[in-house]
């Protein structure tokens, strides 16, 4: 499931070519994706203007001209892509909703395989709502160590679930979080209130070491995420934990381990992530 780090690389190859375009006509294939009816969606953004293309946690916003905001959460498999005119490479194979621009411009296409995906229309307060619903973003400035620590004392939750949670920490999703616990040498099944201070702050770190670097390299793909253009992400060859039970830990090389926690799995090593 794309994570911040997908999210954000896709707004950043969406921000120069999308900027400033008009929506000629909205193309709606599979409504299913949609948070209305095809027809009105449709209508609502013929002839509007993509003012800006950001994020907020894993979800793309496109500001529209008229301060009204369409929030594209991509789900599993979702992707937006960039179809210029003349294209080339085979056209997508699931579109669910095209976005034709003036001007020559191509299109911006919706394409998601298993359509869990959703696109949705914001008036500037519905926005603000929604967004004060999410926790900090992590790479901004108001997740301090302390903040995180605050959040961490206040619960009882395993730490991999806790940092899944989108009211707590907004963009944060399995592979990172997982990522994050081994660079902080903290069990990923640990009772964050058992965390105190120092692990805080080399979570907090952690954190923002693993985002970053995953942003540097657009991304991980392990099956359908694809930037803008297209590309894979090239995180995969990067990571340290995630999805690499059996093999050696990087520092120790104690095998990796995997168990499940809520249905999901964590990967982490016995020896440098003791338990708690």
């Amino acid at each position: 499931m794309p994570e911040l780090p997908e999210a954000e690389t896709i707004a950043r190859g969406l921000r120069d070519p999308v900027t400033g375009a008009t929506v000629d006509r909205v193309e709606v294939v599979h409504a299913d994706v949609l948070d209305r009816e095809a027809g009105d969606f449709s209508a609502r953004l013929r002839g509007a203007v993509f003012e800006s293309v950001g994020r907020r946690g894993k979800n793309l916003v496109l500001r529209l001209g008229d301060s009204r905001r369409m929030v594209v959460n991509l789900g599993m498999s979702g992707r937006l892509l960039l179809r210029g005119p003349g294209a080339s490479g085979a056209p997508p194979t699931h579109p669910a909703v095209y976005f034709h621009l003036e001007g020559g411009r191509g299109s911006l296409v919706y394409h998601d395989v298993r359509r869990f995906g959703h696109l949705s229309l914001h008036s500037a307060s519905e926005y603000a709502t929604w967004s004060a619903s999410l926790g900090p973003e992590p790479l901004g400035p108001e997740f301090t160590a302390a903040a995180l620590q605050r959040g961490l004392q206040s619960s009882t939750t395993p730490l991999r679930s806790w940092l899944l949670d989108q009211r707590r920490v907004a963009g944060v999703g399995n592979i990172y979080a997982n990522e994050a616990a081994f660079l902080a040498r903290i069990d990923p099944r640990a009772r964050t209130h058992t965390l105190d201070a120092d692990a805080a702050r080399r979570l907090h770190r952690a954190i923002r070491r693993v985002l970053r670097e995953a942003i540097d390299a657009r991304g991980t793909t392990l099956r359908d995420y694809r930037t803008a253009q297209g590309w894979k992400g090239e995180y995969a060859a990067k990571l340290r934990v995630y999805g690499r039970a059996g093999e050696p830990c990087p520092r120790c090389a104690e095998p990796i381990v995997r168990e499940v926690l809520s249905n999901r799995s964590i990967f982490f090593c016995s020896r440098c992530q003791p338990a708690p």
